[in-house]
């Protein structure tokens, strides 16, 4: 069976056993809480992960090109939980990336937008991605730093929330100062929650920031919320 048709026949499967689950009473209350910009089966997390984990299990080995193909399948489809599988597809296959994985889950990043895909593309997949490639993170940070599109901005702030002691502070604090008078939600949260995850490693790198720049509240608030 050639690849192209493992993938089709995978995901023709994984479409009928969520289609088997959906629930409508579900899916309403689901699309609401996002703000009704996308529809949902109404498939929540944990049933979705049962759903999952044996299809999953098979197709956690593909090469980088399959992987991306199949996940770009499952992104075109309109219900929200087959891009949510998409992305735990491209983070099972990680030890598959190369090089060139960055400019599609950059495409990832614009396409769909919203909190609930940007959040894991940028902690998950960008985070574990420049891990790997290092001598590239500087150029593309500093660039979707500047970038018009506010989603790239939030990625630049919060792909380093689970790096700890790696934690690049120039870096951060480059991609946070562009926005720190923003008035996009979106902005004011990722600076909060970029700082408030470095402050569980540098508590007090984070309160002298805090302190000798001007947040906006919603910022200062979340960033300081773990220190005593």
């Amino acid at each position: 069976m050639s690849s192209k048709d493992f993938i089709k026949n995978k995901i023709s499967a994984l479409e009928k056993a969520m289609l088997a689950a959906a629930n409508e009473e579900i899916a309403g209350p689901m699309s609401a809480y996002m703000k009704k910009k996308f529809p949902f089966l109404g498939i929540k997390k944990p049933e979705r992960e049962l759903i999952v984990k044996p299809w999953m299990e098979e197709m956690k080995k593909l090469d980088w090109e399959d992987a991306r193909k199949a996940s770009a399948i499952l992104w075109k489809k309109k219900e929200r939980e087959y891009q949510y599988i998409a992305m735990e597809l491209l983070f099972k296959n990680k030890k598959s990336w190369n090089e060139s994985s960055l400019d599609y889950f950059e495409s990832l990043v614009i396409e769909k937008s919203w909190w609930d895909t940007v959040d894991f593309i940028a902690s998950n997949l960008i985070g574990n991605y420049f891990l790997k490639h290092p001598e590239k993170m500087h150029t593309c940070v500093k660039k979707w730093s500047s970038h018009k599109n506010m989603w790239l901005n939030r990625t630049a702030i919060i792909f380093q929330i689970k790096y700890r002691k790696q934690t690049d502070t120039d870096l951060l604090l480059h991609a946070i100062f562009p926005h720190i008078n923003s008035n996009e939600f979106f902005l004011q949260k990722a600076i909060g929650w970029a700082l408030r995850a470095y402050s569980e490693t540098e508590p007090s790198f984070v309160w002298r920031f805090v302190e000798t720049n001007e947040l906006k509240p919603l910022s200062k608030r979340e960033a300081t919320r773990k220190i005593d």
